[in-house]
């Protein structure tokens, strides 16, 4: 996936931005409202939304809680605050607003990477089309197996979250960084500015040992949790601080005897750009 600013929908421009810490794109909610309502006119798209937040805050809807606000390029050239809202806000939007364009949006989402309904009612799916992509980037079956593992470890994980008290998107990332810092001894965007990468998976860029250690880390705090039945954000943090001090001193232990560094700065792009390099 690029980090273009501006993506296209048919004729429109979308401005977008790319959040590094939780690893998600943000739509200008204006430019997507632009888009279903088939308007080229900024202002026309601006009052339509602004009713439209109104209609949707008297019936409750989280649609408008759900969004923020950033600065982006407007069309004077200067930067201005405007509404902006992730791919689940925006699909829910969709469907508040009458148009011929809303299903053609819901494909384009998925087309790009987005969304993919699909998977919704059969993640078998996004399974088999995961195994394909990194087989198709020249991923070993050895790596696509550790890969494969280490999600379901950290579903694992999420899933026990969910059942105590643990809140999707903030704290979920907030207890991430914390078991991944704990055993690295780096966040997560101190291991992606590392190893050079932007928008995109740190785990889809991880060695062999890396994604091994994560997975420890991540099995180790779920044990522990569950072991005590830890519920809530400050608890969670005692368990994940502890799961993630297992994986450490496993690191350490295994750095000692080999005299060799589990964290490294490589990614697969470089990887590509070598072999590219080689084929010439």
């Amino acid at each position: 996936m690029t980090e273009k600013k501006i993506t296209i929908f048919e004729d429109f421009k979308i401005r977008r931005h790319f959040d590094e810490e939780r690893e998600k794109w943000y739509f200008s909610v204006i430019d997507i409202v632009a888009a279903l309502t088939e308007q080229k006119e900024y202002q026309k798209s601006r009052k339509y939304w602004n009713k439209l937040k109104e209609r949707l805050k008297i019936e409750g809807s989280q649609v408008v809680t759900n969004c923020h606000q950033l600065k982006m390029k407007a069309q004077d050239g200067k930067m201005r605050l405007t509404d902006v809202a992730d791919v689940e806000t925006i699909l829910r939007l969709v469907q508040s607003v009458p148009s011929k364009k809303a299903e053609p949006i819901k494909l384009w989402l998925a087309k790009v990477g987005y969304e993919r309904m699909t998977e919704i009612t059969d993640p078998g799916k996004s399974l088999d089309r995961a195994r394909e992509n990194w087989q198709k980037l020249g991923r070993s079956q050895k790596w696509i197996q550790q890969r494969m593992l280490g999600q379901e470890t950290h579903n694992k994980l999420t899933d026990y979250w969910k059942d105590h008290k643990i809140e999707e998107g903030e704290e979920f990332a907030i207890l991430t960084n914390l078991i991944h810092s704990e055993w690295s001894g780096l966040s997560v965007k101190e291991h992606k500015k590392l190893k050079d990468l932007k928008a995109h998976n740190l785990r889809d860029h991880m060695s062999d040992a890396e994604l091994i250690f994560t997975a420890l880390a991540e099995l180790s705090t779920r044990q522990i949790a569950e072991s005590v039945d830890a519920e809530g954000l400050a608890k969670n943090k005692i368990s994940a601080k502890k799961g993630g001090s297992v994986a450490r001193n496993a690191r350490k232990e295994l750095e000692s005897t080999t005299k060799k560094k589990v964290i490294t700065d490589g990614n697969y792009l470089k990887q590509k750009n070598i072999d590219a390099g080689d084929s010439s």
